[in-house]
């Protein structure tokens, strides 16, 4: 498809994660490593350190998912650029 974003489209799944003070860093089965910032989820900049640290892949690598503060990161949305609005 002309003007497609083909660095978005990815048969590619989620292998490893790292969580540092400021960045969510992914490692993806193609050899890419990802990284967005913590700021992107506001759950994730207010959880303790030791909640940023216990999470898991879901879906196969599609995503990650942190139970201590119920909150959900997909790699489409971290290819596409979606931070997670605060709520109002």
């Amino acid at each position: 498809m002309p003007g497609a974003n083909i660095a978005a489209e990815t048969d590619a799944v989620i292998r490893s994660v790292d969580v540092t003070d400021d960045e969510i860093v992914a490692r993806l089965s193609d050899g890419r490593t990802i990284a967005v910032p913590l700021a992107w989820s506001w759950r994730l900049s207010d959880a303790a350190p030791e909640q940023r640290q216990n999470f898991r892949l879901i879906g196969s690598g599609q995503g990650v998912h942190w139970p201590d503060i119920d909150e959900d990161i997909s790699l489409q949305g971290m290819l596409h650029g979606s931070p997670s609005p605060r709520p109002a």
